[in-house]
């Protein structure tokens, strides 16, 4: 029996000997590098917090003790010490473990959260309340990346924060040297005062060879460091930025030495009050393969580059075709360039391509006559919500979205579906919304959506492979008809697909016409605004069905409905869409199956709206009226 599989809680681990302790690391490397490769998830940045996480549960009592991660994909390790090592290779399966912190899953996960920069600020409150409460001797931690660091919300915390003198507070800064931006802004010029624990010395020689690739601040952190190391007392710099804030700063450490970790950890917890301790880890650690990787070590495994074939790659070559053409094009994304798509495109215009806060940015850039492209995941894009509405679009500004992992993503759970965006962006006044079918519209959409000169687009597209390609058979206004009823079929149904459920309506389309069930498939490619031409088309057909890959609620098919309320065709609707609620993780097509959006339902469900429609036009208005004062109080008769 291996050490980690006696690891029942985190009390398991207070009686291990430091030889114990670097055994249960190397075995707990060896199953994240098993199971990750095998299951898919975020395998680096796991690597590279085993001894932080071995230290933190051997000296904090969770979960008596609050801990907290900020963009909990470095979890992991944290789920095999508390109790998960048993169902570790059921990670991001369909009924087992998440990729992030679960409360469903054990009392030692608070915060189910993926979106960076966030921890402070739960953080804060948690300390806050416990003041309050008169539980002075609980701790909270909360452990936050350089990179979810630079986030905005991250500094409005740390400076209320600084206020509550005697929160008792330790916020674990994992420093991997690995964010695209600097990591800690203005830490370069704030360090003269820095504490030197005992392996100062393989510290130093660890950033000397780390930091200076970092801009800005690598070089002068370095030199900072080997003055005070040297004794050079009378360096002119600022005083220390935390402790201007009133924060005890330590740091940096060595995180791969449990044991100075440790050290740190009690040292700050016993301080009393709001702690920052500065830790150095090696993303990807113990792993060649990630170490060697010099794109982002292994972030993610399969790597999350834009692959050949994939819907986020067809943006990121239009996008690149375009910039060849128009000069005015510029491209944006928050720290997330491989994914997205946009590797190409910085390689090629390294000047027109800009990282962070990026929607009021890309306004800026738009006002001094530049159309910026802004790729962007759909869930992260919630945040920037008023930015968009005020910022872009009171102005009226040339900004397009591209939404990368539109719709259900699969395995990464409730907070990454890009189920939100096809509704709030609704509410935008002069926004326009298009999503894709396949490849080929995805160009075509792109190009016209950076025509637009007098408001903001959104392309919105999944994830994963794109499937096959299909053409129109005729134009509906803007609109693409898929498919026309076959011979001998009535007008019986108009289905309207967005983006690729057009390509499941018509899958659907066969199944009905079995039954004699006539089918229009129509792809609106603009979602917003919504083309009139679908009045008129929906005065000949019995049916209007929309489906979308989006929450039901305020998308697409309720703007379709309003507009065919608004112009008093009497034809019913039905809407489907995804379920208005926080969806479990599982593959895209688990999900999409669960939310009766696959073909074989849809032609179910359409099959019997066409029958109840069909009863109700059979019936006599009379027989219709006696049938519903007939019917049981609280019912109604279709």
């Amino acid at each position: 029996m291996t050490l980690l599989e006696c690891i029942n809680g985190p009390e398991d681990l207070k009686g291990l000997s430091q030889d114990q302790l670097t055994r249960l690391a190397a075995e707990i490397r060896d199953v994240l590098v098993e199971t990750v490769t095998r299951t898919s998830g975020h395998l680096g940045p796991n690597l590279g917090v085993v001894e932080l996480t071995i230290a933190v549960h051997r000296v904090f009592d969770s979960p008596r003790d609050r801990i907290v991660w900020d963009t909990g994909h470095q979890a992991y390790v944290h789920k095999l010490l508390t109790g998960r090592a048993a169902t570790f290779d059921t990670l991001r399966q369909r009924g087992g473990l998440t990729g992030y912190p679960s409360r469903a899953e054990s009392e030692h996960d608070l915060v189910e959260n993926s979106h960076a920069s966030t921890s402070l600020s739960y953080a804060d409150g948690l300390a806050k309340a416990y003041k309050l409460r008169g539980e002075q001797d609980r701790t909270v931690v909360a452990i936050i990346g350089d990179g979810a660091l630079t986030g905005g919300m991250a500094w409005e915390a740390l400076n209320n924060i600084a206020a509550a003198k005697d929160s008792r507070l330790v916020m674990i800064v994992n420093d991997n040297g690995w964010s695209y931006q600097p990591t800690i802004g203005g830490l370069a010029e704030h360090l003269a005062a820095i504490r030197v624990n005992p392996r100062y010395e393989h510290v130093l020689d660890y950033i000397k060879t780390t930091l200076p690739r970092t801009p800005l601040v690598g070089p002068p952190l370095y030199g900072t460091l080997h003055r005070v190391k040297k004794g050079i007392k009378d360096v002119i710099q600022p005083q220390v930025m935390f402790e201007d804030l009133g924060l005890k700063y330590v740091g940096p450490i060595d995180g791969h030495d449990e044991r100075i970790m440790e050290h740190a950890l009690r040292r700050a917890r016993d301080f009393g009050g709001p702690v920052i301790v500065h830790v150095i880890t090696r993303k990807g650690l113990g792993y060649p393969a990630a170490e060697q990787n010099e794109i982002d070590c292994l972030h993610q495994f399969p790597a999350a580059g834009a692959a050949p074939g994939t819907w986020s790659r067809v943006f990121g070559d239009e996008l690149l075709a375009i910039g060849e053409r128009r000069s005015d094009v510029v491209a944006i994304t928050a720290a997330m360039l491989h994914p997205t798509g946009l590797a190409q495109f910085a390689a090629a215009y390294p000047e027109r391509v800009y990282e962070q806060h990026a929607v009021t940015s890309a306004a800026g850039l738009a006002l001094a006559g530049l159309h910026p492209v802004v790729a962007i995941y759909s869930t992260f894009l919630n945040r920037a919500f008023d930015q968009t509405l005020m910022d872009v679009g009171l102005h009226r500004l040339p900004v397009t979205f591209a939404l990368d992992r539109a719709g259900v993503t699969g395995p990464d759970g409730a907070s990454h579906h890009g189920m939100w965006d096809g509704s709030i962006l609704q509410l935008v006044p002069g926004m326009k919304i298009a999503a894709p079918r396949d490849a080929k519209r995805v160009a075509e959409l792109l190009n016209e959506a950076v025509e637009v000169s007098d408001g903001p687009t959104v392309v919105r597209f999944p994830k994963g492979k794109v499937g096959g390609e299909v053409e129109a058979v005729a134009k509906l206004g803007g609109m693409d008809v898929l498919r026309e009823p076959g011979p001998g079929l009535g007008a019986d149904v108009l289905l309207v697909g967005a983006g690729p459920m057009a390509l499941t309506g018509l899958e659907a389309a066969d199944r009905v016409a079995d039954h004699g069930i006539g089918v229009t498939v129509v792809d609106p490619r603009w979602t917003k605004p919504v083309d009139e031409a679908l009045v008129s088309a929906a005065q000949r057909h019995r049916l209007v069905v929309t489906v979308e890959d989006n929450g039901r609620v305020g998308g697409f098919g309720d703007a379709v409905a309003r507009l065919l309320r608004d112009r008093d065709v009497d034809v019913p609707v039905k809407t489907f869409g995804l379920p208005q609620e926080f969806l479990c993780h599982g593959t895209r097509e688990e999900v999409l199956d669960d939310a009766g959006l696959t073909s074989q339902q849809l032609a179910l469900r359409i099959t019997e709206a066409v029958a109840l429609r069909s009863f109700a036009e059979a019936l006599d208005p009379d027989d219709v009226q006696r049938a519903g004062e007939a019917a049981p109080e609280g019912r109604t008769v279709e």
